[in-house]
């Protein structure tokens, strides 16, 4: 199944606007039928969901707490 570019930004809850910009970055693959960009569904969600992936993997990361060193010593 594919969307439109209009269809896709309804999905994501953007601008149109952003979606041709994501695929003029080939940050979304798209094929040009002669009219119109259409976007594969399955392989997009695919993307997606690895996308949040890798944005819970760095959260994570980030607020993993930085630990103490052994040779700080406190001078006060």
């Amino acid at each position: 199944m594919y969307l439109t570019i209009k269809e896709t930004a309804e999905y994501l809850e953007m601008p149109e606007a952003n979606v041709k910009g994501l695929i003029q970055q080939k940050k979304i693959r798209a094929v040009f039928d002669g009219e119109q960009y259409l976007i594969n569904k399955d392989q997009f969600s695919t993307h997606l969901k690895q996308l949040e992936k890798y944005k819970e993997l760095i959260e994570e990361f980030l607020n993993e707490p930085i630990p103490e060193s052994i040779d700080v010593k406190d001078e006060d």
